[in-house]
């Protein structure tokens, strides 16, 4: 016989936020419900598996991913918590490898830094922000939240979004552009779905005069041949692109005060993948980067500062898209490798 508590413990997490209860410690997820619950979540995101045995061992992840879900909601006292989204059923390995797509290396960064277009001379000390929170989203210099997909292209999405800001702060209307066009076209070094560095992003856009419309040159999750007669959109020219001093956040506030900045980010953390909501600060987060995002603000909340980074993961992970990282912690890297590598646009 079901007992009532496993009837509410079914209810409680038919909620796709999934805040399971931090009033109740210990909550054992009944067996049936996360069948049941696994069947409503492949209708609510429309997934369709080839077979049972696929089905069956997508069930298996989703009941590890869900159990991870549940112990650290049931810890309380955390400034973030982590849910459900599209990728419950994904384990990290599988994707990672789809659904980030950086190819930097660290210990380049003399070297990306000797390379920089025009750039202006940081003096640290000079820096005095007196804004406790700047939020380029109610400013309309922010696209809707993007979908990367199963393509390593996140790369595009960090620079496009950098690149779509720059267009209404410089007094234009707000553009959507292509990541597609970077896709396809920039591949001196990048390589499209198989990841890609911001540097040589910026570098093609500046080379090709512009990027195009996402209209004009749609997003197809996957490689194709460049459309060398796409024309760049109109004002989206740049005369180069700055590196934000790294191990220095107080630069890197200034930079997002000033525009949108595109940032690598280690997102290899299973609080990472399922984040959901709060200020994030994850033990399990490291700071070698491997995802690439746009900041588009910072803020304060509860005593802890923090930033506001669009990740092109679609609407249901995070904040509708979004995430509030710790800002301003104790290690020179950032919280996950935030402050190592940053760029942003010069028009």
């Amino acid at each position: 016989m079901v007992s009532v508590w496993s009837v509410l413990v079914a209810l409680t997490i038919l909620s796709m936020d999934l805040r399971i209860s931090q009033a109740r410690p210990h909550v054992t997820l009944n067996e049936q419900s996360i069948v049941d619950y696994h069947q409503q979540w492949m209708t609510q995101f429309s997934r369709v598996y080839q077979d049972e045995s696929e089905k069956e061992m997508r069930l298996k992840v989703f009941k590890k991913n869900l159990k991870f879900i549940e112990n650290f909601n049931n810890m309380g006292n955390q400034s973030y918590t982590v849910g459900v989204n599209e990728f419950t059923d994904w384990t990290t390995e599988e994707f990672l490898a789809t659904h980030t797509g950086l190819r930097v290396n660290i210990t380049s960064l003399s070297e990306l830094f000797n390379e920089t277009m025009p750039s202006r001379n940081w003096n640290i000390s000079d820096i005095d922000i007196d804004d406790e929170s700047k939020d380029w989203r109610q400013e309309g210099a922010v696209t809707p939240v993007k979908v990367q997909g199963a393509c390593g292209s996140c790369w595009a999405f960090s620079v496009i979004g950098a690149m779509e800001g720059l267009t209404k702060i410089s007094g234009k209307n707000l553009l959507t552009l292509s990541e597609q066009q970077l896709i396809d076209c920039d591949t001196e070094k990048n390589t499209g779905c198989d990841g890609g560095g911001i540097e040589e992003a910026f570098k093609y856009i500046i080379k090709n005069g512009g990027v195009s419309l996402e209209t004009e040159y749609p997003y197809q999750v996957k490689k194709g041949s460049c459309r060398a007669n796409a024309r760049p959109a109109t004002q989206t020219q740049i005369r180069g692109f700055e590196m934000v001093p790294s191990h220095n956040e107080r630069a890197l506030l200034e930079a997002v005060r000033r525009q949108p900045v595109s940032v690598l980010i280690d997102a290899r953390a299973d609080s990472f993948k399922n984040y959901k909501g709060g200020v994030y600060a994850g033990l399990d987060c490291g700071t070698d980067v491997n995802h690439a995002v746009t900041f588009v603000g910072y803020g304060t909340m509860s005593g802890l500062n923090y930033w506001v980074l669009k990740n092109s993961w679609g609407e249901s992970w995070g904040e509708n898209g979004y995430m509030r990282i710790r800002r301003d912690v104790e290690w020179p890297q950032g919280m996950c490798g935030i402050a190592q590598v940053a760029a942003y646009p010069i028009p």
